[in-house]
């Protein structure tokens, strides 16, 4: 373009262009220095391992649960289970390992009970005496005789069976309580390392049994194993494919160079800036360095491949940086607000590490954004660049999918609307399915292990309960005790109800006891007076450690009540938990009326809440990026033309899910404002090109098509595959929620290039028919080609 029909964004695009060529090396340097000191705020990165950190501080759920560890024993957990492999738990050796395992797991830092089948307070009559004392005292002493009495008491007591003796009497398990006095990192880090280095030591002194290590604070260990396994494997493969893709599709030493040099420093600068603001990363942020990384690319793609088609028409490489600068630069800064607004729309999210993956994010697109047009041209300038070959057969490809479009608009456009249609109809077919523990990858110890306690000890979906006696000292109260066992027996009824842990069994046990072990007297005592000295009296029994305060609480105005459920959806959790409240309300006084909680509930009610959230969020993102798009293309119609194959792609992306896997977990219900950001961008490229053509050089909307697919479709594939290769190897994340969003990121980037060279250009045509120039009132463009 001759400079004298340059608008005025033209001659300041140009400007710049040739102030970064002429001074490239200051440039570079002061980049380099600015990037260096964002970088170096990395160091005060820390990872977080808590896994309430998946709640906000106002998270009802959250609130309910932490009440609950308030007034009882906290329910931080190690679990050993053992499997021995002749399939029975009840000989003198296996006996002994879990003795030695109670015995060890005393010596974890900050344990304050350990519970297992050995050391159960098991309690019975001597005349008027209540006995009470560990199950098995001596295992190499037991006869054949007491192994079947030991057996027999522990598979038939409600107390244990399902929680800590599987009914077949083949798994047990040993649980280790743990209270962290400073709730920090450091002290769940040194927890977890205990324990891990005693299940290493039985693993070797017990090869003949089978041991696995779960629990909630090796949940909470997990999470920080995902993510420290994430980013030593995924940021190392991100590199070898991106060198192999960017080189195959760019040809060119420095491009490929300078591109790696880019979408690292964009990600560094990103990752610092998190340090600088004191952010701990998590399993989904972890991922915020691959991520910004595949998406860096796409703004030096652009640049480049302009760059060396310039070069290869004639021009020298200075003019081709300034004239692909010149051409590039406004599109390029339009995507990437967009991308970074799609993701800035995850602080609705009410999943708070959500909020820092779109701030992270969102700030290494900026970088991205700052370095393509600013480090990556002054590079290119200075370092050696072979001469280029135009690519004729790419103009060909291009011209015959215009020549398509252009010679059957409708019948291309009906067709892709229908196949977006029928993909659309398929959405309902996902289910919100958040299963904490299918968060993380099979291949973890964390997964199998708990994958093997749920199937064949105790269950891992849980409902926690702290039901109110009305009064202190009112869990004596043989009304309130009955309530309790009504309530008990009415969950056991439940099909997908696996054990129930209730005060009211610790009681009827205590009376059948102090009744002569009598069968007809395990029920609830006749009298509170009664009641309460049967508890006074099986509290002195207790040794220390195992006292009931896992079960009351201090002034005896209120007791735990929990439901081990089978391996059940979030559906059914959701639907036995409201079932529980309705039988609460009307079976049971008002002060018995409890809230369901615990980390089960929490993350199953979390997807609900947050796609409603990020509802709201996407739609405010949608509406912001539509504004900006209107702006760009100085045009209503094409502002909100553009959303027709921004919006359909994800859509379409849903209903394809439904069709390969169909749950939808917390990480998809964010996937919807983030891929808004990204797929927009591909319509922005294009519909630039179409305009220009139409606008300034009179071309009718079939010349304007081809001439779009010559300008910008090499650079719109090459972003793509590089895309679609990049979050591919996102989803093989281990940690479930980064794999899925990652997957169907992938799925809607591609879905994204055919509406954008199908369906886009088809209704174009379609909508303009073959007048001459575009509607006058839509004014100039931005100047996005030559």
């Amino acid at each position: 373009m001759k400079p004298n029909n340059l608008s005025h964004a033209d001659r300041w695009a140009a400007a710049y262009a040739r102030w970064v060529v002429k001074w490239r090396w200051p440039v570079v340097i002061v980049s380099l220095v600015a990037a260096a000191l964002a970088a170096y705020g990395a160091k005060n990165l820390t990872f977080s391992q808590d896994y309430r950190v998946y709640f906000g501080a106002d998270n009802p759920q959250l609130r309910a649960y932490e009440e609950i560890n308030h007034l009882y024993t906290k329910n931080d957990n190690v679990l050993f289970v053992v499997a021995p492999q002749d399939g029975d738990v009840f000989t003198p050796a296996t006996l002994r390992a879990v003795q030695e395992i109670t015995a060890e797991g005393w010596k974890i830092p900050y344990a304050i009970r350990v519970d297992s089948i050995t050391n159960y307070q098991h309690s019975y009559a001597d005349g008027d005496e209540l006995i009470v004392g560990d199950l098995v005292d001596d295992p190499d002493r037991l006869a054949p005789d007491d192994l079947q009495r030991v057996r027999a008491i522990a598979v038939h007591e409600p107390l244990l069976v399902h929680k800590a003796i599987s009914p077949e009497g083949d798994v047990t398990g040993v649980n280790v309580t743990l209270q962290f006095p400073e709730k920090n990192d450091d002290e769940l880090l040194e927890s977890a390392a205990a324990a891990q280095a005693i299940f290493d030591d039985f693993a070797k002194r017990y090869p003949q049994i089978d041991f696995y290590l779960t629990g909630y604070a090796m949940l909470d260990n997990a999470f920080a194993v995902s993510s420290i396994r994430d980013f030593t494997t995924l940021v190392p493969l991100m590199y070898v494919l991106m060198i192999v893709t960017i080189y195959l599709l760019l040809r060119s030493f420095t491009g490929t160079f300078v591109t790696l040099l880019v979408m690292t420093l964009s990600a560094v600068i990103a990752l610092g800036l998190a340090g600088w603001s004191k952010v701990a990363l998590t399993p989904p942020s972890a991922n915020c360095p691959t991520a910004i990384m595949i998406m860096a690319i796409a703004d030096s793609v652009h640049i480049l491949v302009t760059m060396f088609k310039e070069m290869a028409a004639g021009r020298a490489k200075p003019e081709a940086i300034a004239e692909s600068i010149r051409i590039n630069i406004q599109p390029v800064i339009v995507t990437s607000v967009s991308t970074a607004i799609g993701f800035l729309t995850m602080n609705f999210s009410d999943v708070p590490p959500f909020h820092d993956v779109g701030n992270i994010t969102a700030a290494g697109v900026t970088a991205a954004l700052v370095l393509s047009v600013l480090l990556l041209p002054a590079l290119m300038a200075i370092l050696p660049v072979g001469p280029r070959r135009y690519l004729a057969r790419e103009k060909q490809d291009f011209a015959g999918i215009a020549a398509l479009i252009v010679r059957r608009p409708k019948r291309i456009f009906w067709i892709s609307g229908a196949l977006a249609a029928a993909l659309i109809s398929l959405i309902p077919l996902n289910v919100l399915e958040d299963r904490y523990t299918e968060y993380f990858a099979k291949s973890m110890h964390f997964r199998q292990a708990t994958d093997f306690a749920e199937q064949h000890l105790a269950g891992v979906y849980d409902i926690h309960y702290s039901i109110g006696a009305g009064e202190s000292g009112g869990v004596n109260n043989p009304e309130y005790l009955s309530h309790l066992d009504d309530f008990a027996a009415w969950f056991r009824r439940q099909p997908s109800v696996r054990h129930v842990s209730t005060f009211s069994d610790v009681m009827k046990k205590l009376n059948q006891n102090l009744n002569a072990d009598a069968p007809d007297f395990y029920r609830v005592p006749d009298g509170r007076e009664l009641a309460a000295q049967y508890l006074l009296l099986y509290e002195m029994s207790l040794p220390y450690g195992l006292d009931l305060n896992n079960q009351i609480n201090v002034d005896k105005s209120a007791t735990r009540f929990v439901v081990t459920l089978e391996n059940v959806s979030t559906a059914e959790l959701l639907l036995i938990a409201e079932q529980g409240r309705e039988w609460l309300q009307t079976n049971t006084p008002e002060y018995m009326h409890a809230r369901a909680s615990g980390p089960s509930m929490m993350f199953a009610d979390i997807s609900s809440i947050n796609v409603r959230s990020m509802l709201k969020g996407s739609l405010l993102g949608m509406v912001a990026i539509t504004v900006l798009l209107v702006l760009v293309f100085r045009s209503v119609k094409f502002g909100l033309l553009s959303m027709i194959p921004n919006m359909l792609p994800i859509l379409m992306g849903f209903g394809v899910w439904a069709l390969i896997n169909g749950t939808v977990n917390l990480g998809l219900t964010t996937a919807l404002g983030m891929t808004f950001g990204i797929v927009v961008d591909d319509t922005i490229h294009f519909l630039s090109k179409y305009l220009r053509a139409r606008r300034e050089q009179g071309l009718t909307s079939e010349e304007a098509v081809g001439y779009a697919f010559h300008n910008v479709g090499r650079a719109l594939v090459v972003t793509t595959v590089i895309l679609t290769a990049g979050f591919g190897l996102l989803s093989l994340s281990s940690f479930g929620i980064t794999s899925y969003m990652s997957r169907l990121t992938a799925i809607v980037i591609v879905l994204a290039l055919a509406a954008d060279f199908f369906l886009l250009p088809s209704l174009l045509v379609f909508m303009e028919g073959s007048t001459r120039r575009a509607e006058s009132e839509d004014g100039p463009l931005l100047q996005t080609t030559r």
